[in-house]
């Protein structure tokens, strides 16, 4: 019984560790097509901008397979993504601030869907930049990616 349990915690800790350390990458280009399957033959599903964020699931030749912030699958071509830090907004609309906190005046709102470059962290703050070159702060857990 003891042997059972041991090896299904070894198991539970393998897949949060897994699940911590799973790849992030970011589109790079202005504009890219997520597909139903890893060709350009595949349907496109929806289309995502510069900076939107994909957790990749696996890849298959010159493809990636990713979920996004909604959960949402798809496939994208592995030249149109990096590995860069970047955000995408997960709640409606969101204030982007001066600076690192609710004292900072707001510069701009971003809707639901918004994706940001992220530039640098200061505790549960992070400074981000739009594609169009915006830079503000935003709280993490308006966010979603990394």
């Amino acid at each position: 019984m003891m042997k059972r349990v041991c090896v299904w915690m070894i198991l539970l800790v393998i897949s949060v560790a897994g699940s911590a350390m799973a790849q992030q990458v970011a589109v790079v280009v202005d504009r890219a097509n997520v597909r139903s399957g890893p060709g350009t033959d595949h349907d496109i599903l929806w289309t995502v901008g510069k900076y939107y964020p994909l957790e990749v699931i696996k890849s298959s030749e010159d493809w990636y397979q990713g979920r996004d912030f909604e959960g949402d699958i798809g496939w994208i071509f592995h030249s149109l993504v990096k590995e860069i830090p970047s955000v995408v907004v997960k709640a409606p609309l969101v204030n982007v601030r001066k600076g690192p906190g609710t004292d900072f005046r707001v510069l701009f709102q971003a809707e639901k869907g918004v994706s940001f470059k992220m530039l640098a962290s200061q505790k549960e703050w992070l400074k981000i930049e739009h594609a169009d070159g915006e830079v503000g702060w935003i709280h993490r857990s308006l966010v979603w990616g990394r």
